[in-house]
């Protein structure tokens, strides 16, 4: 690429560059003296990655102003180091004292001017078109000033170390806690929150939470056997006597229901007599079981101490002990368990229970004054005051947010100077020449400036030394 910019320029001499570094004397009005036309205002660098915008165009045009001095200012220390020659080969009267020394400042002042003119073209070009070592820099060297500029930022940037002190400095965790006890930015909180909820509930396909909802709900329950828990769920109820109220309302609807169906029992007990017995014998029985039947309900609802009450107690704490400790109660409350959740419409409660907490979380959202809204706001204030006052608090804060950043810094601070290396390297040469230019080529001209200068007063001072020596 090098090469190439240098060939394209083999025409070009000390007058007639359009950068920083173009040679002195020869840049036509309107043009920059570039080689090839200048880019417009928007004209994008073919793969730059950048443009070329207004804004680089004036910085631009300010080069030039600064250049154009620069080379007048050679062009006036060639004139000087001329006319000083003229008057001193002359044998002009006074001339063999003055003479001389204007010169040999002159003469100095020409050298660094061109030393520095060849020194900030080399950046950006090579000077003459010729194919020098070590010149047109940016545009050969772009791809490795890219990989040191981004060894440069992870190295000394990107560091743990760096990371951690800075923000420490910063002091997140009082200016967190301040931010968030003001009830403004708690409000704005609780809306960028419940914004970020509803997006994110929205977004989720519900066959595909269904799905997941309904697989995590089964293998939870398939791995977690459940007898244990139920049994001993259960011996405390008997211990509290909770199991009593539901056995005094079995007991009430039982009643009822003989009440109200008598004719139905009585015939249900003829029904299933032999057919030998005479009917009026079946009606007898049927009677008499239906009456000893309703006795026996209405005894067992209206005697708590009934002795039937007592053996469904006794009933309820072995089947709660064997729930825990009989290998086939368990296992058959397992099976049960499975055939329970292996049922479609199991699977499909379960599934649907999504749309339903979905549909509440949303609405809960949006609506301003909901219990959840309230609630968020009220912890955002409640830790915002919190972290005010206390000052360990904000120190398990900004330890978090430290290492938080740190572990992001030095996990991926490959990736991130990977950036910095492969955007540049996608940059086109001349293109980030060209802008390089336009932003620090104004500063580079008083390279060339301070070189005349410098240079003038070097020569005069080793000239002037020269002669009080005797040289």
């Amino acid at each position: 690429m090098g090469a190439a910019v240098g060939s394209s320029r083999g025409s070009e001499g000390p007058g007639m560059g359009a950068a920083a570094g173009t040679a002195p004397g020869s840049e036509r009005p309107g043009t920059g003296a570039a080689a090839g036309p200048s880019p417009g205002p928007e004209r994008p660098g073919a793969g730059t990655g950048f443009t070329y915008s207004e804004a680089d165009e004036r910085k631009r045009r300010g080069v030039r102003r600064m250049k154009t001095f620069a080379t007048g200012l050679l062009l006036a220390v060639a004139l000087v180091y001329a006319l000083a020659t003229w008057a001193k080969s002359s044998g002009a009267v006074g001339a063999g004292t003055w003479a001389g020394y204007v010169a040999a400042a002159a003469e100095a002042g020409m050298v660094g001017a061109l030393a520095d003119w060849f020194a900030v073209t080399a950046l950006f070009r090579r000077p003459l078109g010729l194919p020098i070592p070590h010149t047109a820099i940016i545009p050969t060297k772009k791809d490795q000033l890219g990989q040191s500029l981004g060894e440069f930022v992870g190295e000394n940037f990107l560091s743990g170390d760096v990371v951690r002190r800075r923000l420490r400095a910063v002091g997140i965790g009082s200016r967190l806690a301040a931010w968030l006890a003001a009830p403004e930015h708690a409000d704005r909180v609780t809306a960028e929150l419940s914004t970020a909820l509803r997006g994110a509930l929205r977004v989720l396909r519900d066959a595909d939470v269904q799905a997941v909802v309904g697989e995590a709900v089964t293998r939870r329950a398939d791995a977690q056997e459940i007898a244990p828990g139920v049994g001993r769920m259960l011996e405390r109820i008997i211990a509290d006597g909770g199991h009593h109220k539901a056995v005094d309302l079995v007991c009430a609807r039982a009643h009822d229901w003989l009440v109200a169906h008598g004719d139905s029992v009585m015939h249900a007990v003829a029904g299933g007599a032999p057919g030998w017995t005479p009917r009026f014998v079946d009606r007898k029985v049927g009677e008499r079981v239906y009456k000893e039947l309703l006795r026996f309900v209405t005894e067992m609802r209206d005697m708590p101490e009934h002795p039937a009450r007592g053996a469904v107690d006794r009933f309820l704490a072995d089947f709660a002990h064997d729930l825990q400790s009989d290998p086939d109660t368990r296992a058959r409350v397992e099976r049960l368990k499975s055939e329970i959740l292996g049922r479609s419409e199991v699977q499909d409660l379960i599934a649907s229970a999504w749309s339903s907490v979905r549909a509440m979380v949303v609405a809960a959202a949006e609506d301003e004054r909901s219990e959840l809204r309230l609630r968020t706001r009220t912890a955002i204030l409640s830790l915002g005051a919190r972290m005010t006052a206390d000052e360990r608090l904000r120190a398990k804060v900004d330890g978090w947010l430290e290492d938080a950043a740190v572990y992001v810094v030095t996990t991926y601070r490959d990736e991130i100077t990977s950036l910095i290396t492969e955007t540049v390297a996608s940059w086109d040469a001349e293109q980030t020449s060209r802008k390089i230019e336009a932003h620090i080529g104004r500063d580079l001209q008083f390279i060339r400036i301070n070189g005349t200068v410098v240079g003038a007063l070097a020569g005069l001072l080793i000239y002037s030394a020269s002669r009080l020596l005797g040289a």
